[in-house]
């Protein structure tokens, strides 16, 4: 029997941040290495200012780093100009976020085809791309509802419709249970976790949530802008493999 190969979605290599500059200077990220595979669910876990955010920006190309490489599918962003950088971002990646980003004035359904919309998407099936996208979520009954009648679960699987609508080879998730309750926390993780299964999307979630660890394929823990540790198999399976540096 054939074992199905593991394809790399995204590659950052020997990453470097350097934010602000004489006295406020800070080097949010030193010489991170990591590699997402599809069909994966990756944790990102450390205190406050530790670099998780900044981290998250950089594999978005929403920030370019000051030192090392991030390639999406293959392709080095190096040297991208900002619209470059935003047409890469585009094509291959979908957010989520805390605090959801919907806006008021449109449905459930008008929200996700949003996404297809800043793609340039105008085929006669984006309608339908969208109501697949909300039933991958379990919100097919809400389509033609407005934010402001969805509780924050069901908004916040909205975005997780929006960020898949486009067939994003990675799914980036900054805090995506953190305004939510427990159950609604859980059924919003229990829908990423799905999508995760996808052996062509990767899937990174940013988070301060133990309860969510039990989800994960893998979880990396960073501490001052370092990736120090890697674990496979979620919270209770395997041993966290410690990473040492030089000081």
């Amino acid at each position: 029997m054939t074992q199905a190969v593991t394809q790399i979605m995204i590659e950052a290599t020997e990453i470097g941040m350097t934010l602000g500059a004489g006295a406020a200077r800070v080097d949010a990220l030193k010489g991170v290495n990591l590699s997402l595979a599809g069909g994966e669910l990756t944790l990102l876990m450390g205190p406050s200012g530790s670099g998780k955010t900044t981290l998250l920006s950089v594999l978005g190309c929403m920030l370019s780093p000051t030192s090392g490489s991030v390639r999406i599918r293959g392709r080095s962003t190096s040297g991208l100009d900002p619209e470059q950088l935003a047409q890469v971002r585009r094509e291959n990646v979908g957010f989520v976020f805390e605090s959801y980003h919907l806006f008021p004035t449109l449905t459930a359904a008008e929200n996700v085809r949003l996404a297809l919309d800043v793609r340039g998407d105008r085929s006669p099936l984006v309608r339908a791309k969208a109501d697949a996208a909300l039933a991958t979520v379990g919100l097919s009954h809400k389509a033609n509802a407005f934010p402001r009648s969805l509780s924050g679960g069901e908004q916040q699987r909205v975005a997780v419709a929006r960020a898949i609508v486009g067939d994003a080879s990675v799914i980036l998730a900054d805090e995506p249970t953190a305004a939510l309750d427990s159950e609604n926390g859980q059924a919003v993780m229990t829908v990423l976790a799905e999508i995760a299964k996808d052996p062509a999307r990767a899937t990174f979630i940013v988070t301060h949530d133990p309860r969510i660890t039990p989800f994960a394929d893998r979880i990396l823990r960073i501490e001052d802008g370092r990736i120090v540790g890697d674990q496979r198999g979620g919270a209770n399976a395997g041993t966290v493999r410690a990473l040492k540096y030089a000081s």
